[in-house]
């Protein structure tokens, strides 16, 4: 999703000069910002703003993230309602990201149940990676 909301705010900026120097306001999580920036992005983001898709972008992106917060029985209905409103969005980074997580819908869903990632495989992978190269030498 973050990668959806720099996309956008990217295509925006030509048009809203407000948004120049703003990329880490929309990619950096809230607890994270300064006070200063977190009174900056609530400029970017009042209403009376209207028309700002790139705040459009970050609504849906914070929505995203409060999926990892839902307990297991509200998850497969939260994500369904929230890929809905990304893909009627008429935002195609956002569109595309909300088609990734359908791809990997099930693998999503799964992680409620067993709260495992694929972090440690990951990790695992690339020290056999970093082997495997070394070995190349010899």
């Amino acid at each position: 999703m973050n990668r959806a909301v720099d996309e956008v705010r990217r295509q925006e900026r030509k048009e809203r000069p407000e948004l120049n120097r703003t990329r880490y306001l929309w990619l950096k999580r809230r607890s994270k910002l300064t006070a200063s920036q977190r009174r900056w992005l609530g400029e970017l983001l009042d209403p009376s703003r209207r028309g700002l898709k790139t705040a459009l972008a970050y609504r849906i992106k914070l929505a995203f993230e409060a999926l990892w917060d839902l307990p297991t029985r509200l998850a497969a209905t939260y994500l369904e309602k929230w890929c809905s409103w990304a893909g009627e969005s008429g935002l195609q980074p956002v569109i595309d990201a909300a088609k990734t997580i359908r791809k990997h819908w099930d693998g999503i869903l799964l992680w409620f149940r067993s709260r495992i990632t694929n972090g440690m495989i990951e990790g695992i992978n690339s020290l056999v990676q970093a082997a495997k190269a070394r070995a190349r030498v010899f």
